[in-house]
């Protein structure tokens, strides 16, 4: 975990480390995480 996000997941580019981070709740970040390896997203 990144310090100064409590109770977040912040997500942001490795391309770009001093751009903006996103945020998510470790629920949803888990719901996500979760669906990729199921293949939720495959096309």
């Amino acid at each position: 975990m990144a310090p100064g996000f409590p109770g977040l997941v912040p997500v942001r580019d490795s391309k770009d480390p001093s751009g903006p981070a996103l945020t998510f709740t470790p629920t949803a970040w888990s719901a996500f995480l979760t669906a990729v390896h199921t293949g939720e997203f495959d096309a």
